[in-house]
């Protein structure tokens, strides 16, 4: 047997750890014995002993750990493959130093696949949700913050203990976490507000970039930028946990109403942002945890709950030109097997520049674009929308080979930005995003005005790209003239009913942005 010192001191695992280890049951319980070094019986020094094993043991979790898998994905796998040593079995192994760890090592290494270190986040729609968990009526404070640190979910408890106020703001940028800290309703003192930012420094620091949280800090709470310990975060991170799906912090605050308790604060990282749970230490169950691992669906039904939220946003509508022809042309499962290879590919390009689905309306789609912290959403799109067209391009190759017919497979994209309304519809089943206003409408009917594969964007939001974005587009309007001939006249722009005859019927539609300044791109500079 190992005494629980040279346990910590073999694998450089902290007291606090080993203690974890044994509450999830990844290590039997220890049997408690004297020291053999303590001769005098009498005052004897009690140590903890655990099988010899339990040095493999601890190994094998911190190499899943490094192939991505987190604490509660590993209890996960313990308890799949019946490994996870209970009662009165525990005492046992811990008392004949039973070889049955090493054994279970090996089987465990063996049934869990290699997640690399580029592994996929999660995403909403990846989770199944595990039952008797409810996180809207967890006793203790869950919230969720994209990743510009700005709220989007929050519980009764983290209302009433952390924000404290009555109504959420309703512009998003208000609801950045660091400026909701500082605000008169959250109360606190200058030494909790430390506390509460450095936490949420280190949570969004294994996705965020120092420079990033640094500029939200100083546009927020300005005051955090002379405390040395958050400016610094960088040099305290964990080298090898950069990317976490799932991650486990300890935090203690002097509020009041949080009791002074310590607490074990879990962060579950995915696209749409990070949810964020306080337990305290006392109260962690295995219930919590497989709820938070990354196998259920809880995540789903937070963003269900969305709050309204009045934010900039662009967006992209995509329609196939002719579909009702193509349709009549090609038999029922053709045609489907057609718009779902082309819906696909284009979800692959919307998840590189990290757009969100809308709905579909028959052969169209419409994504929502947001703000980032790390890049500019208004020269997304207008990638996405380059990198769509070349998609299409492939698809009408191969369909053209396959079939030897003479259509061409052209999508016409329309794309406009402004400031709405954003939350959601949601039934039993499903949850849908939901944007209120003209932006979405406009850009609808700019999808109907291009023709043959175009990319048409509105002057507003090609005006708002940087000096150096400006530089990777080709934007302009084809001019006709019967004097010097057709050309295309770049960076210039023009209003719709100057540039169609909206007296045909035909263009009818058109009428709703009749007075838009609009171009179209020609081509963007991607990479």
């Amino acid at each position: 047997m190992i005494s629980s010192k040279a346990l910590l001191d073999q694998t450089g695992i902290s007291r606090a750890t080993l203690n974890n280890y044994i509450r999830l049951g990844i290590l039997p319980k220890p049997v408690v014995l004297s020291s053999p070094e303590d001769t005098d019986l009498a005052g004897g020094r009690l140590l903890g002993y655990f099988p010899d094993d339990a040095i493999a043991y601890v190994n094998a979790v911190h190499s899943l750990k490094s192939e991505g898998l987190s604490i509660a994905e590993i209890v996960e796998y313990l308890a799949e493959n019946g490994l996870q040593p209970e009662g009165a079995q525990l005492q046992e192994q811990a008392s004949h130093a039973s070889p049955s760890l090493t054994t279970s090592v090996k089987k465990i290494e063996e049934s869990v696949p290699s997640r690399g270190s580029h592994q996929d986040e999660l995403s909403v729609t990846d989770l199944t949700l595990v039952p008797n968990v409810s996180l809207g009526d967890h006793p203790h404070a869950a919230y969720v913050l994209n990743y510009n640190l700005e709220l989007t979910w929050l519980n009764e408890a983290a209302r009433q203990h952390i924000f404290r106020f009555n109504h959420p703001p309703a512009y998003g940028n208000e609801r950045n976490v660091f400026q909701l800290l500082v605000s008169a309703e959250a109360n606190l003192t200058v030494e909790q507000r430390h506390q509460w930012a450095n936490l949420h420094v280190h949570i969004a620091g294994s996705r965020l970039s120092q420079d990033v949280l640094k500029k939200q800090i100083k546009l927020n709470d300005p005051a955090l930028m002379n405390f040395s310990e958050i400016i610094n975060w960088k040099s305290n991170q964990d080298p090898s946990n950069q990317s976490p799906v799932f991650s486990e912090f300890e935090f203690k605050s002097s509020q009041s109403q949080m009791g002074g308790q310590i607490y074990r604060v879990y962060a579950v990282y995915f696209r749409e942002g990070i949810l964020i749970v306080h337990t305290p230490l006392s109260e962690v169950s295995h219930d919590l945890i497989r709820y938070l691992s990354g196998e259920n669906q809880n995540i789903h039904s937070l963003v269900g709950q969305q709050l309204p939220v009045l934010t900039p946003l662009a967006v992209l509508v995509a329609d196939i030109q002719g579909s009702v022809r193509i349709c009549f042309e090609l038999p029922p499962n053709e045609y489907f097997e057609l718009i779902n290879q082309v819906w696909h590919a284009m979800s692959q390009v919307l998840k590189k520049y990290n757009g969100t689905h809308g709905k579909h309306a028959g052969d169209g789609v419409v994504y929502y674009f947001f703000p980032e912290p790390e890049s500019n959403y208004l020269f997304d799109i207008l990638c996405c929308a380059e990198d769509m067209r070349a998609a299409m391009l492939k698809i009408n190759f191969e369909w053209k080979l396959r079939k030897n017919w003479l259509n061409d497979l052209k999508l016409n994209i329309g794309l406009h930005e402004g400031q709405e309304w954003v939350g959601t519809f949601r039934s039993d089943h499903q949850v849908e995003l939901v944007v209120l206003g003209d932006t979405i409408n406009h850009a609808a009917r700019l999808s109907d005005f291009a023709r043959h594969g175009q990319i048409w964007a509105t002057k507003s939001l090609i005006s708002r790209l940087s000096v150096a974005e400006h530089k990777k587009i080709i934007f302009g309007i084809h001019r006709k003239s019967t004097e010097s001939g057709d050309r295309f006249v770049k960076s210039s722009y023009d209003q719709i009913d100057f540039l169609v005859d909206l007296s045909n019927p035909k263009h009818a539609k058109l009428q709703d942005i009749a007075q838009l300044a609009v171009a179209e791109i020609r081509s963007v500079e991607t990479v």
